[in-house]
């Protein structure tokens, strides 16, 4: 559906090539409201706000929304495993799921990057696409609160996606947090004499998709 596609971009780091395309983006929900309902309504403040501003004061806007702001950080499992090992393994799972239908995620981002997933669920049926967004509906509609008490146009998107959702949203405990105490226990300080936790932690690494596996994509994209 390119409903999800239109969310993908909009949700991305803004840059020029794809903001020249927002007259595309805006005729693409239009054709797609018996599926997205009022979007191309209930998104009209942030493509005013993507049409309006300059593209310096769009991508400082960004930044501090997404980048600076962790409540509303664009991983999806960071709101659910904060910096827990679990986060790997779901991880895994979901590149997993990317390759069972061919859909090569080894990109520069992690595969829980929001519109990463809606690219990959644009690319599915409708059926299929909206169960996975089931699957991640509490995630995306804490993000979409947490965006819309701040007064951010960003929230729509996420306000649409859990219209979408067959299954309905609900409340996210918060992230487990590294405790301190079992850290020092576990590891002591660093040869330096900083506690664990105050040093920055191992990143996630992006797996790509078995060779094998890139090529019959390329093949069928």
């Amino acid at each position: 559906m390119k409903t999800f596609k239109v969310l993908s971009l909009l949700l991305c780091y803004p840059e020029s090539e794809w903001l020249a395309a927002l007259p595309e983006m805006h005729a693409a929900l239009e054709d797609e409201t018996d599926f997205n309902g009022d979007a191309p309504t209930r998104l009209a403040p942030l493509f005013d706000l993507l049409h309006e501003s300059r593209l310096i004061a769009l991508q400082e806007n960004y930044v501090a929304t997404f980048d600076r702001n962790p409540s509303h950080s664009l991983h999806l499992f960071e709101h659910i495993h904060g910096e827990s090992r679990n986060r790997g393994s779901a991880m895994i799972d979901l590149l997993q799921e990317y390759w069972k239908h061919d859909f090569d995620a080894s990109a520069s981002e992690l595969p829980d990057y929001v519109p990463l997933f809606l690219e990959f669920l644009s690319l599915l049926p409708v059926e299929e696409a909206l169960e996975l967004l089931g699957d991640a509906v509490h995630v995306i509609a804490a993000i979409g609160r947490k965006l819309d008490a701040n007064g951010s146009p960003y929230a729509a998107a996420f306000q649409i996606l859990e219209a979408l959702s067959p299954v309905a949203a609900q409340e996210l405990a918060e992230p487990p947090v590294r405790d301190m105490d079992e850290a020092m226990e576990l590891f002591g300080p660093s040869i330096d004499g900083v506690e664990p936790l105050l040093t920055p932690g191992p990143q996630v690494t992006v797996v790509q998709m078995p060779a094998s596996r890139r090529q019959a994509a390329a093949s069928t994209h």
